[in-house]
């Protein structure tokens, strides 16, 4: 019998590519968890990054026409040297996807915060498990625009920091503290223990929110979307209220219902 065994093909060769493999290395297909190195971009949420004096850059790569634009924010200068970067190789490192304006920021994670950070602010925002990093990063967005002091994130069931959240964020996750907890229901305990009214919102609460007696300061808790507040949550709640919508759609996405709560409880608190 004749044998069809053929030999194995030689590998190609490769040609070296410039700047080698570590410049423009891919990031994986699934976001970096906290702990590690990450890219954000866009040139709002890059600038806010180098402006914020808790946020340690690593590398900044830019196109040219990006890095004029982002330079001209800068009075005395950027705090980091640029890397001269394609929108092609920029494309390969975010993903195709990904909206960088020409412009990437690799960063370490901000450093986490603790209850007692929180002293001194009046409005304080809680999420009980919410998954989305567009949704939080839009709540951020809110968060920031109501002037809320910080956000209480659970460590598990909730995003990492990351560009895609970043992006949404346009720029408050450099703005907002965020306080990243192992049990959200002893830190709600921990912030009652310091005047805080904590403030549940719920579909079937008995009242509607602008109705509740609110006085500051304010914690207030926000539930995954479908799933709402857990139980111990709703349990440890000073006040569970709702939102009532006058259209025919009753129920709004976290990100819609957490800017109208907020602006609730904002006018109800400060007059």
């Amino acid at each position: 019998m004749s044998d069809d065994r053929r030999p194995p093909k030689s590998p190609r060769p490769t040609r070296p590519r410039p700047g080698g493999d570590r410049q423009f290395r891919p990031r994986p297909k699934r976001e970096r968890s906290a702990g590690d190195g990450l890219w954000l971009y866009g040139l709002h949420t890059v600038e806010l990054a180098l402006k914020n004096p808790r946020r340690r850059p690593l590398r900044l790569l830019a196109t040219r026409n990006a890095l004029m634009r982002l330079a001209e924010r800068f009075e005395d200068g950027l705090p980091l040297e640029a890397e001269d970067a394609s929108p092609m190789q920029l494309d390969k490192l975010l993903g195709s996807e990904a909206v960088h304006q020409g412009v990437a920021l690799e960063v370490e994670p901000l450093e986490a915060l603790r209850a007692a950070d929180l002293s001194g602010a009046d409005l304080v925002l809680a999420l009980d498990q919410v998954t989305d990093p567009h949704n939080v990063g839009a709540i951020l967005r809110s968060a920031c625009a109501l002037g809320v002091g910080a956000v209480i994130t659970t460590a598990r069931h909730s995003p990492a920091e990351s560009g895609v959240l970043a992006k949404a964020a346009s720029g408050a996750l450099d703005l907002v503290p965020v306080m990243q907890v192992r049990n959200l229901g002893d830190t709600l305990e921990e912030m009652k223990a310091e005047g805080f009214q904590v403030v549940g919102l719920d579909s079937e609460a008995p009242a509607p929110l602008e109705d509740a007696a609110l006085r500051g300061p304010v914690c207030l808790v926000l539930g995954a979307e479908g799933k709402g507040l857990r139980q111990r949550t709703r349990d440890i709640c000073d006040v569970l209220a709702r939102l009532d919508m006058p259209g025919p759609i009753k129920s709004l996405n976290v990100s819609n219902a957490c800017v109208l709560s907020l602006y609730v409880v904002r006018r109800a608190i400060t007059g």
